[in-house]
């Protein structure tokens, strides 16, 4: 049998390996366009900020050592240019011709580039590759740049930023959308807002850029920003431009269509990777997924099932994290924003508690957000905070795969000792909270307080006269019994305090002695305070 893999990246490399360990007389091919194999991509922004060292660190396997240890033949610097069905045939750009049995196409994706007036006039750089990584650093070594412009706020374009930053480069981010990293909603992404700004990087929301010059950028909005040269990170779209003889099923922008063992609408065909779309988890939507772990998985389902071990592909609930100094914000399932795109009813909730015990040391603050649907199942969470935030998407991401609803989180039986979580993890935390309002013992807030609104502000009377929203009266939680008296019963009352918990308690003493109109702002003061300043 001989099979063809177009594309040595995760999904072809993970396949090829499976593969050969499934089948050991089995003809195995790697055709990759670019002189790279094996390369850890998602290394690439820690690789230009030097905290990655060494160039071979980002080389998981070289030619040689993949060839000999899977025994499989490898050719770089080959790009396929048709694709004969018929013949079962692939023709390269050199005019080789190679046959073939099964096909695997895992061309990934390229990098967009937009029509930008005067591009060429200035330095311009994409980051996908190794050899793209290189062309950043040897631009920086010559010229020493001061100032870089940096197009897109998604995953390549906030991390090429902060390790551009810790070079010491004043960084510039545009990015079209009204907040960065468009997987998590706006008041996830206002804490991400607040950590470019406290590292000094400007941040340019809404707005694109329209016109370059030799050493500036020229936005949408008239504003004209000095830089040395730019950096565009504005997404990727699927590698399918070679010709083929036979109607290959994609989507409108290209992507492959594939089922459920990622064969392609051509017999003998597979398709896996960034090439293609997959099925999301909470919508059922098609939708391209430009993630490590789904490509990977891809790869080796394949292998198995041309080798006739085959199981079938899951639908992708997207789980990613990413680093911003020293944030980390991490993700499973859907946003708001997709929620409402495909009119899927959801109720969130919005906790603030710590990364463990408070009273042990070096305890951080952890802000974890669910989505859920009106009968409990969990549509997607975020989180943000210093530590602790992978463990805490990672326990959703399984529940969730497992077809779990939120009593699943307040339920979970989770490691506990000081230094690492407490007693009632975040995750229990959560699941309680959602609990409670369900069973209308509160009512979570979410919003900015209304005029006509009670402001009630139960921390401490220090606390208040530090810092305090606008318009809001003081009583502190522990006086709250003996002044019920200087509340109105008839007006709504906006609480909050610290975390969002000491308002849960005093909004139950208020409904408790006849308030009937009572909000928790969930997530607390400081939550609440870094939407104001950041969205």
């Amino acid at each position: 049998m001989k099979v063809i893999i177009v594309g040595g990246g995760a999904s072809g490399c993970s396949c090829a390996a499976r593969l050969r360990r499934l089948d050991e007389k089995a003809e195995i091919t790697i055709l990759e366009k670019t002189s790279e194999i094996s390369i850890a991509s998602c290394g690439l922004p820690y690789f230009v900020g030097e905290i990655i060292t060494e160039r071979s660190q980002m080389q998981i396997l070289s030619k040689q050592s993949f060839e000999t240890l899977f025994n499989i033949d490898i050719y770089l610097n080959t790009e396929v240019c048709k694709i004969n069905t018929s013949q079962k045939t692939i023709t390269t750009g050199d005019d080789k011709v190679f046959c073939y049995d099964k096909l695997v196409l895992a061309t990934g994706a390229k990098p967009i580039l937009p029509h930008i007036d005067g591009l060429d006039n200035i330095p311009h750089f994409v980051l996908k590759n190794l050899n793209d990584a290189d062309k950043i650093k040897e631009f920086i070594t010559r010229h020493k740049p001061s100032n870089i412009v940096v197009v897109g706020g998604g995953f390549i374009g906030l991390e090429i930023a902060e390790n551009l930053a810790h070079l010491g480069i004043k960084i510039s981010l545009i990015e079209l959308n009204c907040h960065v990293l468009p997987t998590v909603d706006s008041d996830i992404a206002a804490y991400i807002h607040q950590a470019l700004k406290t590292h000094n990087i400007d941040l340019y929301l809404s707005k694109s850029v329209q016109k370059t010059t030799e050493n500036s950028v020229i936005l949408s909005s008239g504003e004209q920003i000095q830089s040395d040269c730019v950096i565009l990170a504005l997404g990727q779209k699927p590698a399918t431009s070679f010709e083929i003889d036979s109607e290959l099923k994609t989507n409108e922008k290209g992507s492959i269509l594939t089922d459920e063992f990622m064969q392609t609408s051509i017999k003998d065909i597979y398709a896996c990777g960034d090439n293609i779309v997959v099925q999301d988890f909470v919508s059922g939507k098609l939708k391209m997924t430009a993630l490590a772990g789904p490509a990977n998985r891809q790869g080796r389902l394949i292998a198995s099932h041309i080798c006739k071990q085959g199981y079938t592909n899951l639908s992708i609930q997207g789980s990613g994290i990413i680093k911003v100094f020293d944030l980390c914000i991490a993700f499973t399932g859907a946003n708001e924003s997709l929620l409402k795109q495909s009119h899927i009813s959801y109720q969130k909730m919005i906790i603030a508690s710590n990364s463990h015990a408070a009273y042990y040391p070096n305890a951080s603050k952890l802000t974890l957000k669910v989505l859920y649907a009106p009968d409990g199942k969990i549509l997607g969470a975020q989180a943000v905070g210093k530590e602790g935030v992978d463990k805490r998407i990672d326990i959703i991401a399984s529940i969730m795969h497992m077809k779990g609803t939120i009593s699943d989180l307040r339920d979970a039986e989770l490691c506990y000792a000081p230094p690492f979580s407490s007693a009632k993890d975040p995750i229990n935390l959560i699941g309680m909270a959602i609990e409670n309002a369900r069973n209308h013992l509160f009512e979570p807030y979410f919003e900015e307080p209304s005029s006509d609104m009670i402001i009630l502000d139960v921390r401490p009377e220090k606390s208040y006269k530090q810092e305090h929203i606008k318009g809001a009266i003081n009583i502190p939680a522990a006086q709250i019994r003996a002044r019920l008296q200087e509340l109105d019963k008839n007006k709504t009352i906006f609480v909050y305090c610290f975390k969002g918990y000491t308002s849960y308690l005093v909004s139950r003493i208020l409904i408790l002695n006849g308030f009937k109109n009572v909000l928790s702002y969930a997530g607390g003061y400081e939550h609440y305070k870094i939407q104001k300043q950041n969205i």
